[in-house]
């Protein structure tokens, strides 16, 4: 009876000293979820967040709210996010400028994604498209380039933004290439494929979920996928690497981090109903068909990732001098 006691004494005492956390990560999630997205409503990231919110909602009784936050090539909302309470009801939809090209392409941020930022998942991937407006006398990726290489300074190319994962693709294309092209920002994908559509730019890198009406209208011809793999949606448009391209990949990748300091276990739990929202096969069913690749890694996949995008993209960012200062 003595030991019995000494043994409920020492579980207590040990629930004690495990502090607060222990428990708070045992009943997580308790409230209502704050999704922060760096975009305007009705583009890929918000609605990758809108699809596994709902489910994600759905799977854990709770209401997750997305809320858009654009602006600063997504510094406003990380800042804000890193900022907020550390208990995982304040999450982050976080692409490559997110946690990987803004400390290069800026010189002060008012966030660090190492510092202030924990990654959750990586939900899933935009891969890059190549692609020319219905006139252009190009016939494929080979040609395209031929015909840059042949005329330096001739081809101007748009993107989505100076410093997006579209403009950054088609630099990596630049360099494998040794091409010398004219780089045309846009504010979004949008008036970019549209003005390569009416022949105002030769060129754009672009993920399928911004082309895929412009593509499927005939508005524009896709070339090559900057991707290991040929894209499902388009079975017909080869990859890079097959034609003779090597290590031209590039896609948007967008994943959910937290607060620096949310718990260990917290950050577990909420990747866990994260993946299996993603896993859901209607789910991913959705995601496929508007051009995203679904992923649900753990957080230490995500981490190593990021490291590793770090590393290959910081190279290229100060070989090419691009900045936005």
């Amino acid at each position: 009876m003595l030991n019995r006691r000494c043994a409920t004494g020492l579980l207590a005492a040990l629930a004690v000293l495990a502090g607060p956390s222990v428990a708070f990560a045992q009943s997580y999630p308790a409230k209502p979820i704050r999704w922060v997205v760096p975009y305007p409503a009705g583009g890929g990231s918000d609605f990758l967040a809108r699809t596994i919110g709902q489910q994600l909602s759905t799977q854990i009784s709770q209401t997750v709210t997305v809320e858009n936050k654009p602006g600063a090539n997504t510094a406003i909302a990380a800042s804000d996010v890193a900022r907020s309470p550390a208990d995982g009801y304040t999450i982050l939809s976080a692409d490559n400028g997110t946690m990987v090209f803004n400390t290069a392409l800026y010189s002060k941020l008012s966030y660090s994604p190492e510092k202030d930022l924990v990654p959750v998942t990586l939900m899933g991937r935009f891969p890059m498209i190549l692609v020319v407006g219905p006139n252009s006398d190009v016939r494929d990726a080979k040609d395209f380039v031929a015909k840059a290489k042949a005329a330096p300074g001739k081809f101007s190319y748009g993107s989505a933004g100076a410093g997006s994962p579209h403009h950054l693709a088609m630099e990596l294309l630049k360099v494998h290439s040794s091409l010398h092209m004219v780089h045309i920002p846009y504010r979004g994908a949008a008036p970019a494929l549209t003005d390569l559509a009416g022949g105002q730019v030769n060129a754009m890198m672009v993920d399928l979920a911004a082309g895929a009406g412009f593509i499927k209208g005939g508005k524009v011809r896709p070339l090559a996928v900057a991707h290991a793999t040929r894209l499902p949606q388009l079975p017909d448009v080869p990859t890079f690497a097959e034609l003779g391209f090597k290590g031209v990949e590039a896609s948007a990748q967008v994943g959910i981090v937290a607060p620096a300091g949310t718990p260990a276990d917290v950050v577990a739990a909420l990747q866990k109903q994260v993946a299996t929202a993603i896993n859901q096969p209607a789910i991913r069913q959705k995601l496929v068909d508007f051009g995203i690749e679904p992923v649900a890694s753990t957080p230490q996949q995500y981490g190593d990732l990021i490291r590793t995008e770090v590393q290959r993209w910081h190279k290229l960012i100060r070989e090419q001098k691009i900045s936005l200062d």
